[in-house]
Parts: structure tokens; sequence; C-alpha cells
């Protein structure tokens, strides 16, 4: 009957960590998605209207790159990204409220406080504010409808 040393099983403990722990190699080769189509999430806020971002001032955070339109917003994201950052990603918020999916486009936006909502329509961001805070709650409570693979 055999029986593995010590040393076999440390060894085999460490190699079965370390296959568990890293990183796939088809995750690791893939680009990160692009936030809000390119449009800087800071200029919601700082003057008051979607702007382009550029690729040179990007940024990566929550698995997406950021892009923004001067140095100064980049600064400003980095220091506290879940300010900035729209509330529900890529998604409608208005869609999630009802339970739906759908893309978000950058060009149409709410800023509520601190928070940025993007929207699918135009109308999207009047329908929202409408009903605001359940709204806003419906959407979190939907927010498993976006939820990461």
């Amino acid at each position: 009957m055999y029986q593995p040393s010590r040393r076999g099983i440390i060894l085999g403990t460490a190699f079965l960590i370390a296959s568990a722990t890293r990183p796939s190699s088809s995750r690791a080769n893939e680009p990160t998605a692009l936030a809000i189509k390119g449009f800087d999430p800071v200029a919601y806020f700082t003057l008051g209207k979607p702007m382009p971002g550029r690729a040179d001032i990007a940024y990566e955070w929550d698995e997406q790159r950021y892009y923004f339109a001067t140095p100064e917003h980049r600064e400003m994201f980095k220091s506290d990204p879940v300010r900035y950052a729209p509330q529900f990603a890529n998604f409608c918020a208005m869609a999630l409220a009802r339970g739906q999916k759908f893309e978000a486009n950058p060009e149409y936006w709410l800023v509520d406080g601190d928070k940025l909502y993007l929207f699918a329509v135009a109308a999207g961001p009047a329908r929202f504010g409408e009903n605001l805070k359940a709204n806003a709650e419906n959407a979190v409570q939907n927010r498993g409808l976006i939820a990461k693979p």
C-alpha cells in the first residue's frame, strides 16, 4: 500500500493552492471593457454635460477602462471612483428599475446629488426622475441582471 511522504503531501497541497488561485489564461488575455463608451464620467459632475474622454488619459477600475477629458478628471476619479462611476455601469437605470437590461447611451444621463445614472433613451432621465427614490431602489434590487459571470 502506497504511503505518500510528508514532503509529497506538502508539495501537492502547494500545487493545488497555486493552481486554484492563478487567473485563467483566457481571462488574463481578455481586453478590459471600455466604460460608458469612452465618455468621461467626471465631466457629468464638473461640466454638467457628457464629454468624450481620451484614450491617452485612461484609468482601469472595477474591470473597466475609463477615459477622461483631462488629467485632472482622471485624478478626481482615482481619488473617489465610487462617487463618479455610473451607478449601474454601462446599463440603463430605468430599464433596471423595470427589471430589464438595456445598454445605456452616455448622451442620456441624470446626476442626482453624488450619483450618475445613464439611460438607453432620451425620455429615461425624466421618467426615472418622476419617482427617483423608488426607481433607484428597484434598480438596485434588480442589479443582479447585470451581474458579472
